[in-house]
């Protein structure tokens, strides 16, 4: 990583991205750039924006409509923190698309259990006015 201006070094990759339904792309876009910036490897860089797509797009579908993104690389992880302000959806939920449309043809929590296969660690806290889902990747697999 090129040394900035002014001789002080180089800032570890962090990003901090609010997001609605209108501005997922853009999200995709600066996720790929943080996750290349801080060491991903290619291929891993494509989980990474997976996983952070996946949790924005549930952020938007089954929370507030919007939510708040932090990415940043730390003592070899790179964590995918996605929060947003809605109560998290319950098991009981009749059809939480309803809203948006004919329901997908198949069945829900896939991008969830993917998640769970390309990132080290994946948790979810769920509270009664917030919900946060954190996926952490490992930077440098172990050799």
């Amino acid at each position: 990583m090129p040394e900035p201006p002014g001789g002080m070094p180089p800032r570890p990759a962090r990003l901090e991205q609010d997001f609605d339904d209108g501005t997922l792309y853009a999200l995709r876009s600066a996720v790929a750039a943080h996750a290349a910036a801080a060491g991903m490897p290619p291929g891993r860089v494509h989980d990474v924006v997976a996983a952070a797509h996946e949790l924005a797009a549930n952020a938007v579908r089954h929370g507030a409509g919007h939510g708040r993104l932090l990415l940043q690389a730390a003592d070899g992880v790179l964590t995918c923190q996605v929060s947003d302000d809605g109560p998290a959806a319950g098991d009981g939920d009749e059809n939480p698309g309803a809203a948006q449309g004919a329901p997908w043809p198949a069945e829900h929590g896939h991008g969830l259990w993917v998640i769970e296969q390309v990132a080290s660690q994946f948790t979810i806290d769920r509270g009664p006015a917030v919900t946060t889902a954190t996926a952490i990747f490992t930077l440098r697999l172990p050799q």
